[in-house]
């Protein structure tokens, strides 16, 4: 599930629709939680489905690291990809915005971790890659393990709409990683080792 303080927006006729802040998300607030709602499809389901079904999975879905296919059941699909994204994955089947995200501002994932089968070349961003590889995570784990990390501890301390989501397991783990009696699992955890898949 999407954070609340979001909504679909039409970007650009070449970007299409993205998710946008309605309110002001500090850095350190969860802006997306793996729900009940979400589905989730194995390679033989998505296989299994007609090229209409196929391209929806396609378009609108990422991989776990079991290789199955997850596919957002809200606006959540909608989330564009950018090399300076501002939400980051975790290991925790939650995102994080890494640093402020302020209203009218898009949401932002790095498609890089979220297993892709093809490479793609991105919007230019002015950084130094260019394209979407299918073994980033490999490449820039702890990158991104290192911004998420900065952010972690603020995670108690923001108001968090999505904490009803979480287990009390997992917000326990959390509270004991931010006072320092557990190590953060690495993102690299979400990997899918890829062959011919």
């Amino acid at each position: 599930m999407i954070h609340p303080h979001t909504e679909v927006k039409h970007i650009s006729d070449h970007i299409g629709y993205g998710v946008v802040a309605t309110k002001f998300i500090p850095a350190g607030t969860i802006t997306w939680v793996l729900d009940k709602l979400d589905r989730e499809f194995s390679p033989a389901d998505v296989d299994s489905m007609n090229s209409y079904y196929q391209n929806i999975i396609d378009t609108y879905s990422f991989r776990n690291n079991q290789g199955n296919f997850i596919l957002c059941w809200d606006n959540g699909k909608y989330v564009n990809h950018s090399f300076n994204s501002n939400c980051l994955t975790t290991a925790y089947d939650f995102e994080i915005a890494i640093r402020d995200i302020h209203p009218g501002e898009q949401l932002t994932d790095d498609y890089g971790y979220l297993n892709i089968k093809e490479p793609f070349e991105a919007m230019d961003e002015g950084t130094d890659r260019k394209i979407v590889y299918p073994d980033d995570l490999l490449k820039y784990h702890k990158v991104w393990d290192g911004k998420i990390e900065k952010v972690f501890n603020k995670i108690v301390s923001n108001e968090q709409p999505l904490r009803e989501l979480l287990t009390d397991g997992l917000w326990h783990k959390i509270q004991l990683i931010i006072e320092g009696k557990e190590k953060m699992e690495s993102i690299l955890n979400n990997h899918y080792p890829q062959i011919n898949s």
